[in-house]
């Protein structure tokens, strides 16, 4: 095979991964943009000065 056909085959079989992963439902570029676990949340929370998680799930809605 000549470099060129083993490029191709290269870019082809990313490509298919990356259709795999795409049809997994998950997209991988989105992962960041989640809120995380509820510990997670929790720290960021206290580390900008808000109040805790449970705090804030617990505390009634405006809107009632």
């Amino acid at each position: 095979m000549t470099g060129h056909d083993e490029d191709t085959l290269r870019m082809a079989a990313i490509a298919a991964v990356y259709s795999m992963l795409a049809q997994s439902g998950e997209d991988p570029g989105q992962i960041a943009r989640k809120p995380g676990l509820a510990w997670s949340q929790d720290h960021r929370r206290m580390n900008m000065g808000l109040s805790s998680l449970m705090q804030k799930r617990a505390s009634r809605s405006p809107w009632k």
